[in-house]
């Protein structure tokens, strides 16, 4: 007699089914060498699909399929008309399926190299790679880029998928050839784990369950081998760190730091530090929406509450007290760019580190990375999927780790200041120590007392304009009725300053960038020095101008839009430069060849082409006598 098997309840069900672990993976590779096809197929084995998502496939098949009559699984994951249409995977698709032992979310990730960002993207969320190749062309191009896209974003764990094996005989010397030559290439990129396996995704050899088509090959299939990796452990033999989400404060008893563990363990009693400040305590308690815990690790949401009343908030990292993360406003970093606009080093940017977002520029491009041959080439600006080593500055010190060492504290997005865009995302390599090392000089003679003697209140006029808008005119007008006031002033001037101080720089995007930083920051020495400065440049794009702005206190920068159209401005063309540009004698000239734009909010609009040099003075001096800078 048969015995009867007990019913699992969906409470038991669902409590075995939440502790289980989880394992993100990516695949990746060139294209058409069956990312989403295997995806589709690991969704399909598992028995994950319901009956009106396996008909709609079977539709789909027949309507956009690549596979005769047979099931076309790249469908499943290709989701984007465009995709579709053209069979090739543009923007990252997430799936989650889950085993008996693990649960899994797969990123498949775009092979095109134009949507190399998008690969990045999902290697950023990942655990482990699977880095498909098509056994019948070897290792491609984009072969090399996604492996060392894959190293440089921290990621240990291999799987080496030959795909389509059976396309070739299911031939292990095919197999062991590009084993041999994906191993030799990948020798310097430092994986823990290269596990090669003979698959073909369109059949499913090998993909759940080894092959009887490939009796030579004696190692696991890849979901056996997904199944039972070990990433876990890791994060958790890491040290401390706490990513400061918010303060969370109910009442006038209770004030707790929330945010989710990016690294290491902590327990209750144990010694803490809040990096930026470096101010210490013990761990009071440890708080989570199920009750307190005595311990909580890496990857868990907690409210940790501390023996002392010390400062932090959203941005702060609190971290072992005995492991502490570095602080500085400097360091080397890896940097993945990821749009169409160049990076241009000086320009402003914001960076975004775990739950900080600070300003932050690019000093140095010590090099750029040919992700082909992995030489190591001279550049001055990187383009859209361009990998560089990097020196950059923050404008506030920012609690760090080298990515190699601590992931989780060690990868930043670079966002554009302008739109909002993500365009970039980097690794940190380590602090630059020297920089920590500057520290202000405390002087006795402050800003205050200096513009007090001169009985004015110190400002930067910033005349921005095409050339030919009349800048100069105007601000030459303005200095001369300043001085007969008998005001301390000084006019910087775009043509001057170039003769000395920025003789070195160009006119390209990247030379414009610095010759604007250089000035700024001339200007605001001269502020400091209390004097009204007058500073006559094109100064075309509006990041470096927003940088100038901000390096002043509030009411120190006056932004004065000399509007002039073009056309007006070509027809004074004084220096003949216009006529020069057109003719091609002149490269990168604003307004021809190269983009102005335009302040969106200017303390002050000239209108030159029907306001005569000397109103617009005059209105300027009004400005100013106004608004209290004279004294």
């Amino acid at each position: 007699m048969t015995e009867a098997i007990a019913p699992v309840s969906a409470a038991d069900y669902l409590a075995r089914h939440e502790a289980k672990g989880l394992l993100r993976f990516l695949t990746c590779g060139s294209v058409d060498d069956g990312k989403s096809t295997l995806i589709g197929r690991l969704l399909y084995d598992t028995k994950l699909l319901f009956e009106d998502q396996l008909a709609t496939l079977a539709s789909d098949s027949r309507k956009h399929g690549t596979t005769g009559d047979e099931l076309d699984f790249a469908l499943l994951v290709d989701g984007l008309a465009a995709e579709r249409e053209q069979g090739i995977t543009i923007d990252v698709a997430y799936r989650f399926f889950a085993t008996e032992r693990r649960k899994f979310i797969v990123a498949d990730t775009p092979g095109h190299e134009q949507y190399t960002r998008n690969m990045a993207t999902g290697a950023s969320n990942s655990d482990v790679a699977v880095i498909l190749v098509d056994a019948r062309k070897g290792i491609l191009t984009q072969t090399r880029r996604h492996s060392f896209i894959v190293s440089l974003l921290g990621l240990k764990d291999v799987v080496l998928a030959v795909n389509k094996i059976d396309l070739m005989d299911y031939s292990q010397s095919v197999f062991d050839q590009i084993v041999a030559d994906y191993r030799a290439f990948a020798a310097e990129f430092g994986f823990r784990t290269l596990v090669p396996i003979p698959i073909s995704a369109r059949h499913g050899d090998n993909v759940i369950a080894r092959s009887v088509h490939t009796p030579w090959y004696e190692g696991p299939s890849l979901l056996d081998h997904l199944d039972t990796l070990d990433v876990e452990s890791v994060a958790q033999t890491r040290p401390f760190r706490l990513p400061v989400q918010w303060v969370n404060r109910p009442n006038l008893n209770f004030r707790g730091f929330s945010g989710t563990v990016a690294s290491g363990t902590v327990r209750v009693g144990e010694a803490v530090v809040v990096a930026g400040s470096g101010a210490t305590s013990r761990v009071a308690s440890i708080v989570t929406a199920d009750g307190e815990l005595p311990q909580a690790g890496a990857g868990q949401a907690v409210t940790l509450t501390l023996e002392d009343e010390i400062d932090a908030s959203r941005g702060d990292v609190i971290a072992a007290a005995n492991a502490r993360p570095d602080v500085s406003d400097q360091f080397a970093a890896h940097l993945i760019w990821m749009h169409e606009d160049s990076l241009l080093p000086g320009r402003p940017y914001l960076m975004k580190i775990g739950t900080r977002t600070v300003v932050m520029s690019v000093t140095e491009i010590k090099h750029r990375v040919d992700v082909n041959s992995f030489q190591k080439l001279a550049a001055k600006t990187l383009a859209l999927n361009d990998v560089a080593v990097v020196n950059i500055a923050t404008h506030d010190p920012i609690a760090l780790d080298p990515f190699a060492e601590i992931p989780q504290t060690g990868a930043f997005i670079v966002i554009d200041r302008m739109t909002n865009q993500t365009v970039g995302a980097g690794m940190v390599d380590f602090g630059l120590r020297r920089a920590t090392n500057v520290h202000w000089q405390a002087l006795d003679v402050s800003k205050a007392s200096r513009s007090g003697l001169k009985q004015q209140k110190p400002a930067v006029l910033w005349f921005t304009g095409l050339s030919g808008a009349g800048k100069s005119t105007i601000a030459n007008l303005v200095e001369k009725r300043l001085n007969a006031l008998g005001r301390h002033t000084y006019l910087l001037d775009g043509d001057n300053v170039r003769h000395g101080l920025n003789k070195d720089l160009g006119f390209t995007d990247a030379d414009r960038v610095e010759n604007i930083r250089r000035v700024a920051e001339v200007a605001r020495l001269m502020v400091d020095a209390g004097l009204i400065v007058l500073v006559s440049f094109i100064s075309p794009f509006r990041a470096e101008r927003q940088m100038a702005r901000e390096l002043l206190e509030a009411g120190e920068f006056i932004e004065i839009f000399v509007d002039t159209p073009l056309a007006v401005a070509e027809e004074r063309d004084v220096k003949g430069l216009y006529k020069r540009a057109r003719a091609g004698l002149i490269q990168n000239f604003t307004g021809i060849d190269s983009p102005y734009e335009p302040p969106l909010d200017p303390e002050i609009t000239i209108e030159s082409g029907a306001l005569a040099a000397e109103a617009a003075a005059e209105r300027i001096f009004a400005f100013l006598l106004q608004n209290g800078y004279l004294g």
